[in-house]
């Protein structure tokens, strides 16, 4: 009779509890469900608007701080310095095969047209024009920028830029404005190193290899070219290098999470820059087509 009676905790009484679990269990689940969706969303959201409107703002408060009296001198030298110290020798190693092989790939296809005079001038139009402020910027980006963004995210994570705030110094007008000078400044000789270089490379490669004349290669420097040409790819190289150094002072600004945040924001900083680079070198090259008329041979 005891286990008639015991009801409560035998096999009869768990139903209404084991009714209960399976529905507790899908509320679980279709919380979770919804709680992923919605850092699916966030996450989307922060990546389309927040992110692109928090950079947006730094370049603002940035352009502020331009204005600002004193200029670190000081700091603008010492980046400076350093941007060249890791860029040129890497600089000059690149542009030399790049003018290279734009040189025996143009230089072949010329040759087929029955045009091999022309070779120094699809040279300089393709090396002057768009590839010395590409080869640029990347490297302004992937050597100094990474470099800017591993020292700013730093001294975030060591709390320096906290400090600097209490005791009434503005980042943005100490640190990120000089490294943006620095690194516009730099691009500007860096892209004229890399034509020169290139266009040298070029002629080596077209002289030796593709037994192409001196002279023709020399005088048909103007043909197509122009100085619009060569100042449209230093006003690309001078926006570039400040976009470098923004990205890099906006990721190393916000790095969180230790070391492991740095690195990210290290990746992080080289990714986006190559994009922004590519994009605008759309636009300015689009622009400048527009406005700019091609010059006839």
């Amino acid at each position: 009779m005891t286990t008639d009676g015991f009801t409560p905790g035998g096999i009869g009484g768990s139903s209404p509890s084991g009714s209960s679990t399976p529905r507790r269990t899908r509320r679980a689940g279709g919380g979770g469900g919804g709680a992923a969706l919605r850092k699916i969303s966030d996450g989307a959201v922060n990546v389309a608007v927040k992110e692109p409107g928090r950079f947006f703002a730094l370049c603002l408060d940035t352009l502020r701080a331009i204005f600002k009296w004193p200029f670190q001198w000081r700091e603008f030298i010492e980046q400076s310095w350093f941007i060249v110290s890791v860029t040129v020798v890497p600089t000059m190693l690149v542009a030399i095969p790049f003018g290279g092989i734009l040189s025996l790939q143009v230089g072949g296809l010329i040759r087929q047209l029955g045009a091999q005079s022309y070779t120094g001038a699809t040279a300089v139009v393709a090396i002057v024009r768009e590839a010395s402020p590409l080869v640029t910027s990347l490297l302004v980006a992937g050597a100094a920028g990474s470099a800017m963004c591993a020292d700013i995210g730093s001294r975030k994570i060591r709390e320096e830029i906290d400090a600097m705030e209490v005791l009434g110094i503005n980042p943005l007008h100490r640190l990120v404005v000089p490294r943006m000078f620095a690194c516009a400044f730099i691009a500007l000789f860096l892209n004229g190193l890399v034509s020169v270089v290139g266009l040298v490379g070029g002629y080596v490669f077209n002289v030796m290899l593709q037994n192409g004349t001196p002279g023709a290669y020399l005088a048909s420097f103007n043909a197509i070219a122009q100085l619009p040409d060569l100042l449209q790819a230093e006003f690309k190289a001078f926006v570039f290098g400040i976009t470098a150094g923004l990205v890099a002072a906006y990721k190393g600004l916000n790095a969180k999470g230790g070391p492991k945040g740095v690195g990210d924001a290290v990746n992080q900083t080289v990714v986006i820059t190559f994009m922004l680079l590519f994009v605008e070198n759309f636009i300015i090259s689009t622009l400048y087509f527009q406005f700019v008329p091609s010059k006839g041979m």
